[in-house]
């Protein structure tokens, strides 16, 4: 929504200074600048990225308008995932949680959480490191080094994303130069027409410099950063996961785990001790 919202004041801003100037807003549209612009612009990002990088960016676009998936709710439902686990491996052991961590889709555990089980990337990420405590892992450190490198190795994936956006938006305003400059060759190559057509040609040049810089600053820019906030955002999920295992195999009962857990949760999204309390207690028992 707030993508919206910026985007119409953007827009609204500029073009409505534009035309109380008395702008004539025919003048502004010029498909073959913006195909120069765009055209040059989308193949050297397609030139400058890998394929995995390009899907990357095409699979991102849609956070701009929802934002990141995790809300308060999806982190309380996160703890109580936790705390269930956690729960299980101290009155039964690591073991227990062998079942539910090999077939995760059809745990009785994971399946009281639909939200958890249906985000396959979070769920991998726990099984995997629960598998590693049924088989006898039980040095925390060494466990937290290798979650650090894979979570470092996925904070790299998002910052080549979010560089190459940020490069695409470097780039549009100095493109937006050369359809302005192939606009003035144009230009001269009509030198003897008169003063009317002249000007109508040289404003269209103009277009050019104007729509590189206001797509560059007024949209590519900020989309780029709002996909590096929402990749922020949505890592912490992550660390949040990985405090409370780590918690729980120095020991730490289930309910100190869980809080530890909900301490690395960003603060206008950390659920309140007195709500997790409370949503700990509907935690039902998992054989």
């Amino acid at each position: 929504m707030k993508f919206i919202i910026g985007f119409v004041v953007v827009i609204g801003s500029v073009i409505g200074g534009y035309v109380l100037a008395d702008g004539h807003l025919e003048v502004l549209w010029q498909p073959l600048e913006f195909l120069i612009i765009f055209g040059a612009g989308i193949g050297a990002f397609i030139i400058s990225n890998p394929g995995s990088v390009i899907k990357g960016v095409l699979g991102t676009l849609g956070k701009l308008i929802k934002g990141s998936k995790y809300n308060q709710n999806s982190y309380l439902e996160l703890l109580s995932v936790l705390y269930a686990i956690f729960k299980l491996a101290k009155s039964k052991g690591d073991l227990a949680l062998e079942s539910h961590i090999e077939n995760p889709h059809e745990s009785s555990l994971f399946n009281q959480y639909p939200g958890f089980a249906s985000d396959h990337h979070a769920l991998e990420f726990m099984c995997d490191y629960l598998r590693l405590l049924t088989l006898g892992t039980s040095n925390p450190h060494e466990v937290e080094n290798i979650m650090d490198i894979e979570l470092e190795s996925h904070h790299e994936a998002d910052h080549a994303i979010h560089s190459a956006m940020n490069t695409l938006a470097d780039g549009l305003p100095a493109l937006g130069i050369v359809a302005a400059v192939l606009g003035i060759i144009h230009t001269m190559g009509s030198i003897t027409e008169p003063p009317e057509i002249l000007g109508h040609l040289i404003g269209a040049a103009l277009v050019g410099t104007f729509s590189g810089i206001l797509f560059s600053y007024g949209f590519v820019g900020p989309m780029a950063a709002s996909m590096g906030a929402t990749m922020n955002e949505e890592s912490s999920y992550f660390t949040c996961i990985k405090a409370g295992i780590i918690a729980h195999m120095q020991g730490y009962a289930p309910q100190v785990s869980v809080e530890f857990s909900r301490k690395t949760v960003p603060a206008h999204l950390r659920p309140t001790f007195k709500d997790l309390e409370e949503a700990l207690q509907n935690v039902g028992k998992v054989e």
